[in-house]
């Protein structure tokens, strides 16, 4: 009898992810910046119109991360998002991505680190510094790297560089979670690591999850943001396309895609 029980129940198939995602409270999902402060303004206009117009109480703002590189006003960015958390720290959280956790990098070990984040659009920061990154090399040596490193530590304040330092990789509200990059579909949220998060799964697209989990993310750019298949994409390359994406998640599962 025992055996009849534990070989059925062993076969009971894993639970679909929920048709929705449940937050305990009204949550704002933005993409990646990536150096638009104009965008950054034009859509916490947006958020602002629709909390006033549904009436939402005690709404929750969630920045995914890559606030730096490719755009124009890296700086400006920074500046605005940390003054937002500063001022809302119970209402806004900015998680960190990939290109933040290469600037962070870059000035912790400037000689291994800064060739790949110069490549990675690295001089679009510096310049909103006010750093000479015209004038850099191909390939700078050394001590070009090692001096630029000290030029944006002095850029950069000691609050802002804590800040940008202590950003969360996760933020989670019920059976939704916030992430940058991607989470693996076969491990507990609690269990992801870094690397993940930060520059995502092969699996994370194709393979669903099993615990009811909604995770939303940037990272990838989409034409269309998704929301779908337990997973809520948001980058829709603003950067390039103009086009910042946030997604408005209600308690109810009820969303609605907000985007300049």
């Amino acid at each position: 009898m025992l055996h009849w029980l534990r070989t059925r129940f062993s076969r009971v198939a894993p639970a679909a992810a929920p048709a929705l995602p449940t937050p305990d409270r009204a949550v704002y999902v933005v993409g990646d910046l990536h150096g638009r402060a104009d965008l950054l303004e034009r859509i916490l206009e947006h958020i602002d119109g629709d909390i006033g117009q549904a009436g939402v109480q005690n709404p929750h703002l969630v920045f995914v991360g890559d606030y730096v590189d490719r755009g124009p006003d890296s700086a400006a960015v920074l500046d605005r998002l940390h003054g937002l958390t500063q001022e809302f720290p119970d209402n806004v959280t900015c998680l960190m991505g990939n290109h933040d956790r290469m600037l962070l990098d870059f000035l912790a070990d400037p000689v291994v680190r800064g060739p790949r984040w110069l490549r990675a659009g690295a001089h679009d920061t510096l310049r909103s510094f006010g750093l000479p990154a015209g004038v850099l090399p191909r390939s700078p040596g050394p001590e070009t790297l090692i001096e630029l490193a000290a030029l944006l530590q002095s850029t950069l304040t000691v609050a802002r560089q804590r800040w940008l330092s202590s950003l969360p990789l996760s933020w989670s509200s019920g059976n939704l979670w916030v992430v940058h990059a991607a989470a693996d579909p076969q491990h507990p949220m609690e269990d992801q690591t870094p690397r993940t998060l930060l520059w995502g799964h092969p699996e994370f697209e194709t393979r669903p999850r099993r615990d009811g989990i909604w995770v939303a993310h940037g990272h990838n750019p989409v034409k269309v943001p998704g929301f779908r298949d337990g997973r809520i994409a948001t980058d829709t390359g603003a950067w390039q396309t103009g086009r910042l994406t946030a997604c408005a998640i209600r308690p109810d599962g009820s969303h609605r895609f907000l985007q300049t």
